[in-house]
């Protein structure tokens, strides 16, 4: 028995050890492999919103909902978590972490208030054809929208069929189960296995902080462990919002 224990130890030492991180904190003021999905089949107009600021990402957005992607298609199990900061709200809209995303599948979890100004806030996970106009929801229950100008810590864990949305530490939502599903009118949703992660919003000036994913088959960023560089790195963006939760933001 004590073998057999001492060899299931090795083993999940030999998976942690494959699990990698990828980090970025923005700091380096370039956008270097991410791809942008514009949501729920609307043109985007002009060009990408999205901008760094001062370490951070900044978004305005006032139109399509947007989603701003990275990581390889065949990223499978992984934690990913950002910080976030809502800066103006500029009418119904939603502020959301996806995962899974493969081609224009995925899946979402976010706050929003798409049902009007009667009507509850809520959190949702909800999956599909995120560029096209086919939805199943998860899962869903009230929640109050995230206040302006303060930080706030999304993350969504997604191992095997099981996700789960977290807000600030606090489990929100979930475990959500992903199964394939088909309706009577033919169309079919699937398990989502695998895919990429990602972050966006519609109607919110935001601006996002440490944009992390954890897990077997993930890069190292900048091919370091997690134990120098990218721990500093956290540190920093940490710091930066501390500063910023007391400082106002700038004058535009």
């Amino acid at each position: 028995m004590k073998s057999v224990i001492i060899g299931l130890c090795i083993l999940l030492f030999i998976f942690a050890a494959q699990a990698g991180t990828f980090l970025d904190t923005f700091d380096d003021e370039k956008l270097v492999n991410y791809q942008e999905l514009v949501m729920f089949g609307i043109d985007a107009l002009g060009p990408s919103p999205w901008e760094i600021i001062d370490g951070e990402l900044e978004i305005i957005n006032k139109g399509a909902p947007r989603l701003l992607t990275i990581g390889e298609e065949m990223w499978q199990d992984y934690d990913i978590e950002f910080n976030v900061k809502p800066l103006e709200k500029h009418g119904p809209g939603i502020i959301g972490i996806a995962a899974r995303i493969k081609g224009t599948w995925g899946v979402v979890c976010g706050i929003d208030d798409f049902e009007g100004p009667a009507a509850e806030p809520i959190a949702t996970c909800f999956g599909g054809n995120l560029r096209g106009l086919s939805f199943f929801t998860y899962d869903k229950k009230p929640h109050r929208l995230l206040k302006l100008r303060k930080w706030a810590t999304f993350k969504l864990s997604v191992h095997g069929k099981r996700l789960t949305f977290w807000i600030n530490g606090k489990q929100v939502l979930g475990p959500v189960i992903l199964e394939a599903k088909i309706f009577e009118h033919g169309v079919e949703f699937p398990d989502y296995p695998n895919g990429r992660i990602g972050l966006g919003l519609t109607n919110y000036t935001a601006r996002f902080d440490n944009f992390k994913a954890t897990g077997p088959g993930i890069p190292n960023t900048d091919g370091l462990s997690v134990t120098s560089q990218t721990k500093l790195a956290t540190t920093w963006g940490n710091l930066k919002q501390a500063r910023d939760n007391i400082t106002p933001p700038k004058e535009k």
